[in-house]
């Protein structure tokens, strides 16, 4: 299995919305497709975003 596909593959329009809106959040400025010009510091804050959130959302699921 290659490194980018999905085990669901309909997942990847919504983990796409995601993570536009956790660079929203943290404001980074993603373009749909290719996104190389961004520095380390601005694609680790988006993926440390998602992941602030996605604990977030299952400490409250927890309760």
């Amino acid at each position: 299995m290659s490194r980018n596909s999905h085990v669901v593959p309909e997942a990847r329009e919504a983990l796409d919305k995601f993570k536009m809106e956790a660079a929203s959040e943290v404001g980074v400025n993603l373009k749909n497709g290719y996104n190389g010009d961004l520095t380390s510091k601005q694609a680790g804050s988006v993926g440390g975003q998602m992941v602030k959130s996605m604990i977030k959302s299952y400490e409250q699921n927890m309760k």
